[in-house]
C-alpha cells in the first residue's frame, strides 16, 4: 500500500488524527480509483462495520465529491448495476470474501469492475479464494489493504469497537474464555492500524502486572496490558517488512494501560459541558433532538442536530466547566442582541429582554443570522437543562462530597451522614457515591459475590448506604474488585470481612494538582491518565510499574528536554470557590465567533513535537479525551486517546453489571 507523499514520519504531518484519517478514506482510497477507470460515478460498497469507520471520520457530501453516487450495504439485496464500476471497503472475513465474489462472479455480474479495499491485513488462504475464481480476477481493478479499522470519534481520539471489553477480558468467567483472545487480537490488529494510517512506530510502553510475589498466582486478568502489548508490537514488525516508506526507528510513544488505574473517573460526576451533555441527557451517541419554531411561527417541530466539530460554539465550549459555559453562552447572547437592530426593536418595544424563542422568530426572515441565532440558542438551551437538572438532583453537594471523598476531606462518617440527610438523592447517584466508596476502600468490600448483599444488610451503616438500591446495582459495585490487581489485604477465610470504623483517618487517594487552581467549584477531580501522559513526557514512568517493548533506537529522539516541557504554572487571579454558588469569570469574546478557540482548533501543527497516543483496555472517559486536548497544548505535543470504547457513567456501570451476567445479552438488556 502506499501512503500520502506530503506525510513525513518525524512530526511533519501537519493534520490532526481525524483529518489524516479523513484524508486517507476520501483520497487514498476514494480517489485512487480515478486512475484506471472509466467509469465517471462509482458505487461504494461497505459492510457494518466499516461503514461506521467511514461515518466517523467523513461526510456524505465528502464522498460524493469523490465521484461516489451511492453507498451500498454488502449484505443488502442490491439492484445490479452493470455500466458503473464499485468500490468495496470491507473487513477481510470469510463472510464478506463469499458476498464479494458472489457479486463479481459469473456471466452476470453486478458492477462493471472492483476496486477492493480490506480494512485490515488479509489472510493469504483468502487472497488464493479471490484468485481460484477466473470470472473475477479481470473484473478486479484493485487488491489493496487499507489498514485502517478504527473509529476516529474526535480530532484526538479513537476506539476499537470493544463495548464489551470489560465483560470479556476483567469478568471473573474470562479465564480460559475463547473471547478473551479473540478480544485481545482485534484490539491489537485494530491499535495497529492507527499506527499505519499515522505512519508512525512507536515506543510501545505498558502497565505491568501486578503480581505481589513468587507466590501469588498472576491471573489473565491482570496480564491484559502486557498481551495487548504484545500483540500491537508483533502486528508493527509485520508493518516495517509490508507497508512502503513505513519508519523503521520510534518516531513517538504509545502507553498501554486497563480501566484498574482509575476506577473513579468513569463513575465521578465530570462538570465540564461535554461530559454533562452526555451524562445527564439523552443523547444518542452525539445527537441531541430539541423544538424549534416551525416555518410558519405558530407550531414548534422537533430538530436533530450533532454535537460536534463543526459547530463552533460546541467546539469552543465542550470542554468548559457547565457553569463557564453557561456564563459565556450568556455573554453571546447579550452580545447578540445588542449588535443585531431586529432584536433592539423588539426589546425597546416590549421593554424586556429577549427570549432566545423571539430571537429565532425574528431571524427566520434574515438568513444572514439564521445559523449563528440556531447554534446560540440550541446552547443556551441545553446549558439551561443542565443547570435545571443539577439543581433538581442536587449535584453540587453529591459531587462536593464525590471529591471530598476522592481527596482525603470526607470518610465513611462524613458518606453516611450525607446520605441519612440528604433524602432525596436518586438512587443512581447512590449508586455512585457507593462506587467510589467501594473503589477508595476495596479492602471493605471481600465477599463472594453470592453472599454480599446479604451479609451488607446485616450491618446498619450499611443499610443506610443500601436503601432503595437492587441487587443489580450491587452486582455493579462488587464487579470493581475484578478491575483491581492481586489484594495482598484480603482476609485468610476468603469470606466476607467488613471493618467498618467510622472514626478511621481519613486519607487522601489523589494528590492535589500543584499551580492549578481553578477558578470553579468542584474542579479538583482529574483523572490519574493525565499525571501518567506528564511523566511518559519526561521520561518519567515509574520503572517497576511500567515496561518498555522495545529499548530506543539511537535515533529516537521522543524525550523531549526538560526545558520544552516544563511550563510555568497557570497562574488565577481568582481563587477557588467551594460553596454551593458558581464563581464568575469576566472576559468574553464576542457574541458568536469563537474566534480564539476556532484558532486554538487549528493550531500550528508544525510546532508540536512527536506524538503520544494512550490506549486505555476497558473504556476511556470524556474526562481523559479533555485531558488529551488539554495536555497536547501544554506538553507541545499532540496527544491521541484510545480505547476500546467512549463510556459515560450509565454505560460504564451497565458493562459492570453484564460482567456478572451468564447469558448473552446486549447492553440495552441492562440500564442503570
Amino acid at each position: 500500500m502506499s501512503l500520502d507523499s506530503d506525510t513525513s514520519s518525524q512530526g511533519g504531518d501537519h493534520r490532526n488524527f481525524r483529518q489524516i484519517t479523513r484524508d486517507r478514506l476520501l483520497f487514498e482510497m476514494l480517489r485512487s480509483t480515478r486512475k484506471n477507470s472509466k467509469s465517471t460515478w462509482k458505487v461504494l460498497i461497505m459492510d457494518k462495520f466499516t461503514v461506521k469507520i467511514m461515518s466517523y471520520a467523513c461526510k456524505m457530501a465528502d464522498i460524493t465529491e469523490e465521484g461516489v453516487s451511492l453507498v451500498e450495504d454488502l449484505y443488502k439485496r442490491r439492484q445490479p448495476l452493470p455500466s458503473l464500476d464499485a468500490i468495496y471497503f470491507i473487513q477481510p472475513t470469510k463472510e464478506n470474501i463469499v458476498m464479494f465474489l458472489s457479486d463479481m462472479s459469473g456471466r452476470s455480474p453486478l458492477y462493471k469492475k472492483a476496486y477492493v479495499f480490506f480494512s485490515s491485513p488479509v489472510h493469504k488462504e483468502l487472497v488464493a479464494q479471490i484468485k481460484k475464481d477466473s470470472s473475477v480476477l479481470p473484473r478486479i481493478g484493485a487488491l489493496s489493504e487499507m489498514n485502517l479499522e478504527y473509529f476516529a470519534i474526535d480530532s484526538q481520539g479513537f476506539t476499537t469497537d470493544h463495548e464489551r471489553a470489560l465483560e470479556e477480558l476483567f469478568s471473573e468467567n474470562a479465564e480460559g474464555s475463547h473471547k478473551y483472545n479473540a478480544c485481545l487480537n482485534t484490539m491489537a490488529t485494530r491499535i495497529s492500524t492507527v499506527f499505519a494510517s499515522m505512519r508512525e512506530f512507536p515506543r510501545v510502553h505498558y502497565r505491568v502486572a501486578k503480581t505481589i510475589n513468587a507466590s501469588t498466582m498472576t491471573t489473565l486478568r491482570d496480564l491484559v496490558p502486557t498481551k495487548l502489548a504484545a500483540g500491537v508490537w508483533n502486528c508493527l514488525a509485520k508493518y516495517k517488512t509490508t507497508i512502503p516508506e513505513f519508519p523503521q526507528t520510534e518516531t513517538c510513544e504509545l502507553l498501554i494501560v486497563d480501566r484498574s488505574i482509575d476506577q473513579i473517573a468513569p463513575i465521578i460526576h465530570e462538570w465540564t459541558y461535554d461530559a454533562m451533555c452526555h451524562d445527564l441527557l439523552c443523547l444518542d451517541g452525539n445527537k441531541y433532538v430539541h423544538e424549534v419554531p416551525s416555518k410558519n411561527g405558530s407550531t414548534t417541530e422537533k430538530k436533530e442536530v450533532l454535537l460536534e466539530d463543526h459547530d463552533p460554539v460546541w467546539l469552543e465550549l465542550r470542554h468548559a466547566h457547565i457553569a463557564d459555559a453557561s456564563e459565556r453562552l450568556h455573554d453571546k447572547m447579550t452580545n447578540f442582541v445588542s449588535k443585531n437592530k431586529a432584536a433592539q426593536l423588539h426589546q425597546a418595544r416590549n421593554g424586556g429582554e429577549v427570549s432566545t424563542r423571539d430571537l429565532q422568530k425574528m431571524v427566520q426572515a434574515l438568513p444572514q443570522y439564521s445559523d449563528q441565532i440556531d447554534k446560540l440558542s440550541l446552547h443556551v438551551e441545553i446549558a439551561g437543562k443542565l443547570n435545571n437538572i443539577i439543581r433538581e438532583q442536587c449535584l453540587r453537594d453529591v459531587g462536593q462530597l464525590e471529591q471530598d471523598l476522592v481527596f482525603g476531606d470526607a470518610g465513611t462518617k462524613e458518606l453516611i451522614n450525607f446520605l441519612r440527610t440528604q433524602l432525596g438523592v436518586s438512587r443512581e447517584n447512590k449508586l455512585r457515591l457507593l462506587m467510589i466508596y467501594a473503589a477508595l476502600n476495596p479492602e471493605k468490600f471481600e465477599s463472594d459475590k453470592d453472599s454480599f448483599v446479604a451479609s451488607c444488610l446485616l450491618l446498619p451503616p450499611f443499610q443506610i448506604m443500601l436503601a432503595g438500591l437492587s441487587a443489580d446495582d450491587m452486582i455493579a459495585v462488587n464487579n470493581m474488585r475484578c478491575l483491581c490487581g492481586p489484594d495482598t489485604k484480603k482476609s485468610s477465610g476468603g469470606g466476607f470481612t467488613l471493618k467498618f470504623d467510622v472514626h478511621k483517618k481519613k486519607q487522601a487517594h489523589r494528590k492535589e494538582r500543584t499551580g492549578e487552581e481553578s477558578a470553579w467549584a468542584l474542579s479538583r477531580f482529574y483523572p490519574v491518565l493525565e499525571e501518567l501522559i506528564e511523566k511518559l513526557s519526561k521520561g518519567e514512568l515509574p520503572k517497576d510499574e511500567y515496561n518498555c517493548m522495545n529499548d530506543p533506537s539511537p535515533s529516537f529522539h521522543g524525550l523531549p528536554t526538560s526545558s520544552s516541557v516544563r511550563t510555568s504554572p497557570a497562574h488565577s487571579m481568582r481563587s477557588r470557590r467551594t460553596g454551593g454558588t458558581w464563581a464568575r469569570p469576566r472576559g468574553s469574546d464576542d457574541g458568536y465567533s469563537s474566534d480564539s478557540v476556532l484558532k486554538h482548533a487549528s493550531s500550528d501543527f508544525k510546532k508540536l513535537g512527536q506524538r503520544i497516543f494512550v490506549f486505555v483496555i476497558g473504556g476511556a472517559t470524556r474526562s481523559e479525551l479533555c485531558a488529551a486536548h488539554k495536555l497536547s497544548s501544554k506538553l507541545k505535543r499532540e496527544v491521541i486517546l484510545g480505547s476500546s470504547s467512549l463510556d459515560d457513567p450509565p454505560q460504564f456501570i451497565t458493562k459492570l453489571k453484564l460482567m456478572s451476567v451468564e447469558e448473552e445479552l446486549t447492553l440495552d438488556d441492562l440500564q442503570i
